[in-house]
């Protein structure tokens, strides 16, 4: 059974080196409680250049996990590889964060769950930008009945894909990606903090292109064949009662719809793109003009990373820092595994209505987290000064 050591910093390893390593390894020092050691690949020479990069120390994935000073293992693998690698580190007796889908179905999501409470160890699950401070901020007011019970509610993800600017992009368009699982995750979490669980959906999907162009380098031209739905319209029902429509497509060159909009019995919640941390909360009382609202003083708020769009704050990590805490004091994480499950049976059970016509019932369900309030996020980072 994995222990909480008595030393300051439970020990990380990350393993999968690919885009989004960089991004723990730049943010976590931000954080208290945890510190990235070690890192590995499949393939030696990206783990060796991320750990020289980061002042990390390269290992071979089956010395990581049973490291002595690695106390969480951090998954950053391909979805397809997230089951395997992670069973290896809840095995090991490791404590597991793992990039999301955590898992591809429920019954992987099962079979880790009994594998974790047999080995005494947790198990947590990005996306971690719903505790960010505007989607925090929309929680306080939904929580506090600024617009009343939320009855219904739209949310849209939609673009031209990946193959557009990421160098391998082959892996979004295989059979575990898709815009609902690999977009998907940051939406329907945020829906399930804001609102709470799903009872049941409905889908209709649909592939329009069979081949994409990567127009990146350094593969351009070259075609990838896709294999999973890349247009998805679907109707979230929720245990509460409330029903919201999601769109989810990687074959939308523009739109105008907001990335979330809840309506209540008393008003109209607009929230943020909850791909990010931070972002602009408006809402309106009944027929009052839209408000919007000033930023939430809320350390996630706070831009902290220039972005193509401008500065923008950025906190990954921050749910794997809550976990470490919660490990510490004995309480839930916020971005627990149960709730990461439901998603994850919210997403393929949308991909199974899609496939068959017909609604799927939820066979998960999930507590809300806990909100994360300005007091509870600034006792995550470390001191201003300190951090590096």
């Amino acid at each position: 059974m994995a222990k909480s050591p008595g030393r300051k910093n439970l020990g990380v390893g990350i393993i999968g080196c690919g885009n989004i390593s960089a991004a723990y390894m730049m943010l976590a020092p931000l954080f208290k409680g945890i510190e990235i050691r070690a890192c590995a690949d499949k393939m030696p020479k990206v783990a060796k250049a991320k750990a020289e990069e980061f002042g990390l120390r390269a290992e071979k994935v089956g010395d990581l996990v049973k490291a002595d000073d690695i106390d969480i293992i951090v998954n950053l693998t391909i979805p397809a590889a997230h089951y395997e690698v992670a069973k290896m580190a809840v095995d090991a007796g490791k404590h597991l964060y793992s990039e999301k889908p955590f898992v591809l179905s429920v019954k992987e999501g099962r079979a880790l769950a009994a594998a974790a409470a047999k080995k005494g160890v947790r198990i947590g699950s990005a996306p971690d930008t719903f505790l960010g401070g505007a989607h925090q901020l929309a929680r306080h007011l939904v929580d506090s009945g600024a617009v009343g019970k939320v009855t219904s509610g739209t949310c849209f993800v939609m673009s031209h894909g990946m193959e557009h600017w990421h160098p391998n992009p082959d892996f979004f368009f295989k059979p575990g990606a898709g815009p609902v699982l690999d977009v998907g995750p940051y939406y329907v979490t945020n829906l399930i903090q804001l609102i709470g669980p799903v009872k049941r959906v409905v889908a209709i999907s649909s592939t329009p292109q069979k081949k994409r162009t990567i127009t990146s380098q350094p593969r351009y031209g070259q075609k990838i064949k896709v294999e999973t739905p890349t247009t998805i319209q679907s109707l979230l029902e929720f245990e509460n009662g409330a029903t919201i429509m999601f769109g989810a497509s990687w074959d939308v060159w523009e739109h105008g719809h907001s990335p979330m909009e809840l309506y209540g019995e008393d008003g109209t919640l607009f929230v943020p793109d909850p791909n990010f941390f931070g972002g602009e909360v408006a809402m309106t009382k009944q027929a009052r003009p839209v408000k919007r609202l000033p930023a939430w003083k809320h350390p996630f708020s706070v831009p902290n990373q220039k972005h193509d769009r401008g500065m923008l704050a950025n906190y990954r990590a921050a749910g794997l820092a809550d976990m470490a805490q919660a490990i510490r004091q004995g309480r839930p994480h916020r971005c627990s595994l149960e709730m990461s499950l439901h998603a994850v049976d919210v997403m393929t059970s949308i991909l199974k209505s899609g496939e068959t016509g017909r609604a799927v019932e939820l066979s998960t369900t999930c507590e809300r987290p806990a909100a994360l309030g300005i007091r509870e996020a600034k006792a995550l980072m470390k001191p201003v000064n300190k951090a590096k």
